[in-house]
């Protein structure tokens, strides 16, 4: 499923148009990146939790060549999915 299919479960679901639905879709999106640049915790009640982690400089290897690289820190947005999201997975 990706953006537009969303946006047109949505929108049959809901009596929206498609185009309404499509913004709503994006907004949505956009205030989850907003809010994890900003550190923030995202808490989905029923759906889970978006947590960004710190992942430290380290080295590491080319897998072409086998020569080391250092490899820069970054951020990482982590998803943990509801217990209700993991029981519905699991039958």
């Amino acid at each position: 499923m990706n953006n537009s299919d969303l946006a047109e479960s949505l929108s049959g679901a809901h009596g929206l148009t498609k185009a309404d639905a499509r913004k709503i879709v994006d907004a949505v999106f956009a205030a989850i990146t907003d809010a994890a640049a900003q550190g923030e915790e995202i808490a989905l009640n029923g759906f889970g939790k978006f947590k960004v982690k710190e992942s430290a400089a380290r080295e590491g290897r080319n897998p072409a060549t086998g020569e080391a690289m250092q490899i820069a820190a970054s951020k990482k947005l982590a998803f943990t999915p509801a217990k209700a999201v993991k029981d519905k997975l699991n039958g």
